[in-house]
């Protein structure tokens, strides 16, 4: 008996999806990126969008042997701008997934909160993808109690789904 598998490119299609969703939605009501936001300690939506994109990036640095960008140089003033970084990670995140990396063998890195840690590649891009879905859908509240409601299904299910 073979164990289902979620394959990294499944993810990265299904976080792709996701974003592209948002880029668009963002783009028609830029006045969501000035709406109050208390999800991570953060003002705004902007900045909630600036913490997902970042932890993007960071993590894909990380992952590329890269010096991590510092967090606060990372822009959210604009939608543009935003997903600038966001376009930028995924480059380096596709190209980590065309090299040889032992996806298995621990590494030392840095975090803002935790200080110095250790954990597998593989780890930490599960980590840096499901981590945006995650904000993606606390985001999704905050747009609908703002009357604007994202107009396609965000459940991983519509992925794959026919109707018969």
């Amino acid at each position: 008996m073979t164990e289902p598998a979620l394959t990294a490119h499944e993810l990265i299609a299904w976080v792709e999806k996701t974003s592209t969703g948002w880029r668009n939605l963002l783009a028609a009501h830029p006045e969501l990126l000035a709406v109050p936001c208390d999800v991570n300690n953060v003002q705004s939506v902007a900045q909630l969008l600036q913490h997902i994109v970042a932890v993007e990036l960071r993590f894909a640095e990380r992952l590329s042997d890269l010096t991590a960008t510092d967090y606060t140089s990372i822009s959210y003033d604009s939608v543009e701008k935003i997903y600038a970084t966001h376009d930028h990670a995924f480059a380096l995140v596709h190209k980590l997934l065309a090299s040889e990396m032992d996806w298995d063998q621990p590494i030392e890195f840095s975090t803002r909160v935790m200080g110095p840690a250790r954990s597998t590649p593989k780890t930490i891009l599960f980590h840096l993808l499901l981590h945006s879905i995650r904000h993606y859908a606390q985001l999704a509240t905050l747009a609908r109690q703002q009357g604007i409601k994202p107009a396609w299904g965000m459940d991983y299910l519509l992925m794959n789904l026919e109707a018969v």
